[in-house]
């Protein structure tokens, strides 16, 4: 059994952590409207027309639009 104290701490917790998720589910929510709204064209901004062939390996575009990532649970290397 939890003493008080320990209820407490576990509560504080717990309402930090859903804070945190709250804050992190509403950054994506603006991040997908901000890219939807646009049709993607705020995530290539940054770059310049000049640098469109180099844009993956160039400092003046930090969004690579070519690269696909893949996570370990897509590539079937969680059981």
């Amino acid at each position: 059994l939890l003493s008080p104290l320990q209820k407490w701490a576990l509560l504080a917790l717990s309402a930090c952590s859903s804070l945190c998720c709250l804050c992190c589910l509403l950054g994506l929510l603006v991040a997908i409207g901000l890219t939807l709204g646009t049709q993607g064209r705020v995530l290539l901004g940054p770059c310049s027309v000049g640098s469109a062939t180099l844009a993956p390996v160039s400092r003046e575009c930090p969004f690579d639009p070519t690269r696909v990532y893949v996570s370990a649970p897509g590539l079937g290397m969680c059981p």
